[in-house]
């Protein structure tokens, strides 16, 4: 079962904070609501939960439980 909660650090002003993910989605795009910086992957994530995050999207947790390498939400 993956975890639908992480701990994200904005790179622009240090902010951390709890947040939600979604269970079958990347999110390419996340504004840090301490500073307002739009956040995105960085080269060679797949979404911003996976760069700034403390837990990889719930995709690619699948994706290590079913004993893949999950570098990638969509599968596409």
């Amino acid at each position: 079962m993956s975890e639908l909660t992480t701990r994200m650090t904005c790179p622009e002003c240090g902010h951390s904070h709890d947040a939600a993910m979604p269970e079958n989605a990347c999110v390419m795009e996340y504004e840090c609501p301490a500073c307002k910086a739009m956040l995105k992957p960085k080269q060679g994530d797949c979404c911003v939960f996976c760069s700034y995050g403390t837990v990889p999207c719930p995709p690619v947790q699948e994706q290590w439980e079913n004993g893949q390498l999950g570098v990638c939400c969509s599968g596409d």
